[in-house]
């Protein structure tokens, strides 16, 4: 497409014998540049020879979840005003309109996305099977709320077949982002909170704790909102989480004092075992927030520490048998699908049930460790390179 092009590495202009003939796809979001890259897609497959414009949505939830249905709609309504607008511009092209059609698809929903690879799998293979090759991006797309991923999905999408431009359309001023921002719902909440935090640690009762509070407050929401809240609070369903959240609390004070309990009596009695282990869980509670708070629930459970979180692989270190069956029972897993969900997504099996847990170290180890050795050692990751490599030099 135009010189915005990260893609496929071929850099075609508009209208030129190497273009690209079959679709075009536009991933959708609801934002203040959509309508002029509605326009520019228009204008794109005109010039390039595209046959159909793809307007699709990719889901950040997954089908089933508590509210999956009213984010679904919102979504097609979305996705019925990119194609108004679509067809708007076809039918005020100058003449006989162009065989240009437009579809749309709310796509992703059967599954959690969490990064740009997964966003670019799914978008990826809607290409392929509707014969896209070529993808224009909004430059203000953000799927997941208020994360930027426009860069890194610009990069990964740069490793695929498909041709990649940016809209190059007016976006708007930091001036306007941060006005945006500073006076949205994201704003107050973030205001709301840090203000009770901070009288929480202070003297709710006293004047002076409340001006400096509200002045600490103010500058945490305008600088911290648009990075710390990603999803845009709603009511009822930003109260209903506080307030599971408040349940929570006392739910994980009592597994901290356990674990500490199991933890003091191994290291007291000598008989009882000591088996540090790496292990892997695949969750289900979705992206962002849910996930920081289940990964930060369980490094704060004496007994387990969360090394890194990959997509919806969390690697846990465990420092005792009980730790780690504790882990694979999701008790924690099912607390957190509770704050942020309700109390119906809950119900649903254990890891270990699902089979998306694995011991990676010692001699019960069911998977291979995906980390270079920190030791120096040669991991079966790095074997299996040098065979690689050995085998192409020939040594």
């Amino acid at each position: 497409m135009g010189d915005g092009d990260a893609g496929s590495g071929s850099d075609p202009e508009y209208g030129s014998p190497s273009a690209p003939t079959g679709g075009l796809v536009v991933p959708v979001e609801p934002t203040q540049t959509l309508r002029a890259t509605i326009s520019h897609a228009v204008e794109a497959a005109v010039e390039d020879g595209f046959s159909a414009i793809h307007l699709v949505e990719i889901a950040s939830w997954r089908d089933g979840d508590p509210g999956a249905e009213d984010r679904a709609a919102s979504a097609e309504r979305v996705l019925e005003r990119a194609e108004a607008w679509a067809n708007s511009d076809l039918d005020d092209l100058d003449g006989e309109r162009p065989p240009v059609t437009v579809a749309t698809e709310l796509i992703g929903g059967d599954e959690y996305l969490f990064g740009p690879d997964d966003y670019v799998r799914v978008l990826a293979a809607y290409a392929e099977e509707h014969g896209a090759d070529a993808v224009l991006l909004d430059p203000e797309y953000s799927p997941v709320g208020n994360t930027t991923l426009l860069q890194p999905l610009e990069f990964a999408l740069s490793n695929t077949s498909l041709t990649v431009e940016t809209a190059p359309v007016t976006r708007p001023t930091r001036r306007e982002r941060l006005r945006s921002e500073a006076t949205g719902k994201r704003s107050l909440a973030m205001f709301g909170f840090s203000l009770a935090f901070y009288l929480l640690l202070g003297d709710p009762f006293y004047w002076f704790d409340w001006v400096t509070g509200v002045a600490t407050a103010a500058i945490v929401s305008i600088t911290l909102s648009s990075v710390s809240i990603d999803v845009e609070p709603a009511i009822p369903r930003t109260p209903m989480r506080v307030l599971r959240g408040v349940i929570y609390v006392p739910v994980l004070l009592f597994e901290i004092v356990k674990a500490n309990v199991e933890v003091a009596r191994v290291i007291l009695d000598p008989r009882l075992p000591i088996e540090p282990t790496m292990n892997r869980m695949r969750v289900i509670v979705g992206s962002g927030l849910p996930l920081m708070t289940l990964a930060n629930s369980i490094t704060l459970t004496p007994g387990t520490l969360t090394v890194r979180a990959r997509d919806s692989d969390l690697y846990v270190h465990s420092l005792i048998p009980s730790a780690r069956d504790g882990l694979f029972d999701g008790s924690l897993e099912r607390w957190t699908r509770f704050v942020y969900y309700g109390r119906a997504s809950a119900r649903l099996p254990t890891p270990r049930e699902r089979d998306d847990c694995a011991i990676l170290q010692g001699p019960d180890a069911t998977e291979e460790l995906p980390i270079v050795a920190a030791d120096g050692g040669a991991s079966p990751v790095d074997e299996d390179d040098e065979a690689e490599t050995e085998e192409v030099t020939g040594e």
